[in-house]
């Protein structure tokens, strides 16, 4: 039988290890997506590159009208 702290911990090394499983599927389905479509792939890169380039100017934008 768990007591109240057993089961905390063992919440806490399942969700690590969900975790895991995650990250290692996220890495293998990009290597997966870059070696069977490289273009898309490199379009993939490059919308979410522009995205984030595109925040960071509508930030400097933000910031530089509040003076």
């Amino acid at each position: 039988m768990y007591t109240s702290g057993a089961v905390g911990e063992w919440w806490q090394e399942a969700a690590v290890q969900v975790k895991t499983i995650m990250k290692y599927s996220a890495i293998g389905f990009a290597a997966f997506f870059l070696f069977k479509r490289p273009d898309d792939a490199a379009g993939a890169v490059k919308g979410a590159l522009d995205s984030v380039f595109d925040a960071a100017d509508s930030l400097a934008q933000f910031v530089s009208h509040l003076s």
